[in-house]
């Protein structure tokens, strides 16, 4: 079945538009002028995308992007922000809050339509994501997407886990940060190459093993030592 896209805009012929456009694409979208409307329906039926408008009546986009990421069954939700404002503290904003792509109006419907494809792309699952990988007393197992440390579970986001699957197969080799952005966010991922490190960071404060494990390569990259 075709995916679902919400379209959460208070401006009709924006809303007329971007339907539009999906619909030539290929996808189902509903549009919803109201944030505490689109919360309500959003917690009814999930959608598979959401375009988020940061200004609305009864809600707005930033609030509720931040109830939907604090819920289990939205936290992973893709959301792509459209916003009237373009400073850059808006964007850092709604980036902090959990959007995972940001436009600012005026904006290109074929842009837009670009950014939906990669994030879809993006979070595709991996075909080679079944084996069992063991790294000292972790175990990563990609079929039930978990990770654990001496038997116990460590949550991780989508994100750290791609990533963490990604060295523990790849242990002795020197990886750019391009090369892991383009393999765990994929090519079409906006964002700066310091992502990594940012995730990098998360993964060492998380497992403590890894602080010693995972080396950085100066102006380079990084590198999963190989176990002894």
């Amino acid at each position: 079945m075709a995916k679902l896209i919400y379209i959460v805009e208070d401006e009709r012929d924006i809303a007329d538009l971007v339907e539009h456009y999906l619909k030539k694409d290929g996808f189902r979208s509903e549009a919803i002028s109201d944030g505490q409307r689109a919360l309500e329906r959003i917690r009814r039926q999930p959608p598979d995308l959401l375009v988020l408008d940061l200004m609305l009546p009864g809600m707005e986009g930033l609030e509720l992007c931040r109830i939907l990421r604090s819920e289990p069954a939205t936290k992973r939700l893709p959301i792509i922000m459209l916003t009237a404002k373009a400073e850059e503290t808006d964007k850092i904003v709604g980036l902090e809050m959990g959007a995972d792509d940001y436009l600012t109006k005026p904006f290109s419907p074929k842009e837009l339509m670009a950014r939906i494809r990669a994030i879809f792309r993006r979070n595709q699952p991996p075909e080679e994501t079944k084996a069992v990988l063991n790294y000292g007393k972790m175990m990563l197992d990609g079929e039930r997407h978990v990770v654990t440390v001496s038997k116990k579970e460590v949550e991780l986001t989508a994100k750290e886990f791609g990533l963490l699957e990604y060295l523990l197969k790849r242990p002795g080799r020197v990886l750019s940060r391009e090369q892991i952005l383009n393999a765990v966010w994929g090519q079409d991922y906006y964002g700066g190459n310091r992502t990594v490190d940012v995730h990098i960071r998360h993964l060492r404060k998380k497992i403590p093993l890894l602080d010693g494990a995972i080396l950085t390569v100066k102006s380079f990259g990084y590198k999963l030592k190989e176990e002894e």
